[in-house]
């Protein structure tokens, strides 16, 4: 392993009169002495103090905003304001040269449009440093959640012959020559002849495969990527996104929302505790960007809004309820819902943010939708206009988590898929687990980058992913 420590590490010992090796790319150089060094490790720099009567102009010369450099030397408690120790540099090396002329990180405060133009560069900003940092700890957080809720992690496949959604919206994987496309005598494409002998495709979730194996091995879960080629250009789409999907066999409804609701306290708290200084400077950057806001349309602050998941039992109510809920409100009585209002809608995120910020001021699981706006692999109530659908509501953005007790009754199935016009022969697979064994059995959904979203307070989806996929864009 390296002899070298990170800045975050030396903040944490403070081992001062130790001799130290650091590697980090300069924020600034002031007064021709002092030097801003991040590493990444943390938000926060390392003040590196130079003699510059000790070394070269020409090396000083090169020290500058963007530039990659390696110092050596003591740490010493520090006599300016703001940081606790420094270090005082005995050697320094130039790692990579940065030309200050065209550095685009100035030290200056950027809008986040021109950020995300140069994604290649904005996890050097405090910002981006910060988000970033956060997508690790919650990522590392649900994998040691399901790890030690006894559920094995599986890999689905990125690519695909099925639709799990139904919705049609997938990017199409072939290697048919493009100048030269075979036809069917009908007209279609002849996918007979392209690399799988079928129409493949990017999947949308990973759900239907991993009941599969939930069905064999109790409690599975995955976390990839999923793609959805819907054309929306807005700051709460991405093509390219990553899913948790966890699927239980022998699990009902009640257990379902109990795990989901579980499992995001889990996330927010090891969030909470690890990147705490992280979620500190988020939460100021959204305080500041919401100060020139009218009071009411100001988000709630940061740290309040997740310890408010946190430390709030989960209200639950069914779609009725929700929907006589909306109706009786003085939202809908005096007209403020830009959406009406009415039994068989799909709630809008503006719905469920006053479901869950105005009416209940806490977090709401709503269970038993219509029918006519689920998946076809939801199962169906007594009713039969109802299914055993639950989504978690969370301020700010409304949903964060879908899911549902799967419909495990081969018949009701199989007569779901038709009505969705989905080709039975497509998902033999899929039918023979209720042919063979079937049980009851629930998951849910959860959009890796909507929870980023929500925890980090950023108002827009691109700016939690390093590099988002969007309609017309595919940079970097």
């Amino acid at each position: 392993m390296k002899n070298e420590y990170s800045i975050f590490e030396l903040l944490k010992t403070k081992p001062v009169g130790t001799s130290m090796t650091l590697s980090g790319w300069v924020r600034t150089f002031r007064s021709n002495r002092f030097i801003a060094l991040n590493d990444g490790s943390t938000a926060k720099n390392l003040q590196c103090v130079v003699d510059f009567e000790s070394f070269d102009e020409s090396l000083l010369k090169r020290i500058t905003t963007g530039a990659c450099i390696r110092v050596s030397g003591k740490i010493a408690e520090s006599l300016g304001k703001g940081q606790p120790i420094e270090l005082m540099v005995e050697s320094l090396e130039i790692l990579g040269d940065s030309d200050p002329e065209k550095y685009p990180l100035q030290p200056k405060k950027h809008s986040l449009e021109f950020l995300r133009e140069i994604a290649h560069l904005r996890s050097r900003t405090t910002t981006f440093g910060a988000i970033f940092r956060v997508r690790h700890h919650l990522a590392y957080a649900i994998h040691q959640y399901f790890n030690e809720n006894g559920f094995f992690y599986v890999h689905t496949p990125v690519i695909t012959g099925s639709d799990a959604e139904g919705a049609g919206e997938l990017f199409n994987v072939s290697v048919l020559d493009k100048k030269n496309i075979p036809f069917t005598d009908s007209g279609e494409v002849d996918y007979s002849r392209d690399f799988f002998g079928k129409e493949a495709n990017l999947t949308v979730s990973g759900q239907l495969e991993a009941e599969l194996l939930a069905l064999g091995l109790g409690k599975v879960y995955t976390f990839g990527p999923t793609f959805r080629a819907e054309n929306s250009n807005t700051a709460r789409h991405l093509a390219e996104f990553w899913m948790i999907e966890p699927e239980m066999a022998f699990y009902d409804l009640r257990e379902n929302m109990d795990l989901a609701e579980s499992f995001l306290k889990y996330i927010i708290r090891y969030t909470l505790t690890h990147a705490e200084e992280d979620l500190s400077i988020l939460g100021q950057r959204l305080t500041d960007e919401d100060a020139s806001k009218p009071v009411d349309q100001r988000a709630m602050p940061l740290l309040d809004k997740l310890k408010f998941v946190t430390e709030n039992d989960f209200q639950r109510i069914t779609y009725t309820e929700a929907i006589d809920i909306l109706l009786n409100s003085p939202f809908h009585k005096k007209k403020k819902f830009n959406f009406p209002v009415e039994w068989g809608m799909d709630l809008q995120s503006e719905h469920e943010r006053y479901l869950v910020e105005k009416h209940f001021k806490s977090p709401v699981i709503i269970t038993d939708y219509p029918a006519a706006i689920k998946a076809f692999y939801m199962r169906l109530n007594d009713d039969e206009k109802t299914v055993r659908a639950m989504d978690i509501l969370v301020p700010g953005i409304g949903e964060i988590v879908g899911g549902s007790q799967r419909e495990e009754r081969y018949d009701v199935l199989l007569d779901r898929i038709k009505q969705f016009g989905i080709a039975e022969e497509s998902l033999w697979w899929y039918l023979d687990t209720r042919r063979f064994g079937t049980c009851p059995h629930s998951g849910f959904g959860l959009g890796f980058e909507r929870l980023v979203q929500f925890v980090t307070g950023m108002s827009n989806i691109r700016d939690v992913i390093p590099f988002p996929r969007t309609p017309g864009n595919c940079e970097f």
